[in-house]
């Protein structure tokens, strides 16, 4: 218990920084909606509490020792990234305007993509590994279940801080959704995005 309050303020330092989590989010609100923002929230802790439990249970070390299972994980979360920030840029393309009135409208983004999106982006991050890993050990974290209970305070904290963005930018919504501010929003947010994926790509561990 005595690390408790440093853990919670290191957590809230690391959550609070913008990310490709943050990009996400952002993206997945303004095409869902609050709904699409929160399952996008949900994907992504859940995608944290699994790294937890592997974390916890050791099998994050089997993953650390692999060099070739490692970079697979990478590579594959990093392609995952590039993809999703490549349809941004897409539509941010497809937003320009044009003679045809709706041509670049879209269904809205459905709560079981947004939660899937938030998983598999968050469990391609290998670096999440290392860093619970890392992290939870510094603060009491020595058994598994000091560990799984850290762990998931993190990914708590986590989903209440992204599902409180989704719910600012959906109130900002018919602002946001204004064709030039979501045309902009949309490359700005798939730029992010490819350039996370990139560097997760070259990162070493």
């Amino acid at each position: 218990m005595s690390g408790l309050a440093p853990f919670l303020a290191v957590s809230a330092v690391v959550i609070c920084t913008p990310g490709p989590d943050t990009a996400l989010t952002i993206r997945n609100t303004l095409l869902g909606g609050r709904r699409g923002g929160a399952f996008t929230a949900l994907g992504v802790s859940a995608g944290q509490a699994c790294w937890t439990v592997a974390a916890s249970a050791g099998v994050v070390a089997l993953l650390r020792a692999s060099e070739p299972a490692f970079r697979t994980v990478k590579l594959l979360g990093a392609a995952y990234l590039v993809f999703l920030g490549a349809h941004a840029l897409l539509d941010a393309l497809r937003r320009r305007p044009s003679r045809h009135a709706g041509a670049a409208d879209r269904a809205p983004l459905a709560p079981r993509a947004a939660l899937r999106q938030g998983l598999l982006s968050n469990l391609g991050n290998p670096k999440m590994a290392v860093f619970f890993t890392s992290l939870l050990p510094q603060f009491g974290g020595d058994s598994f279940g000091a560990l799984l209970v850290l762990g998931l305070l993190f990914c708590t904290l986590t989903l209440a801080w992204l599902t409180g963005y989704a719910l600012a930018v959906a109130k900002a919504g018919d602002v946001l959704r204004r064709p030039r501010i979501r045309r902009t929003l949309d490359a700005v947010t798939g730029t992010v995005l490819v350039a996370f994926g990139l560097r997760l790509a070259a990162e070493r561990r």
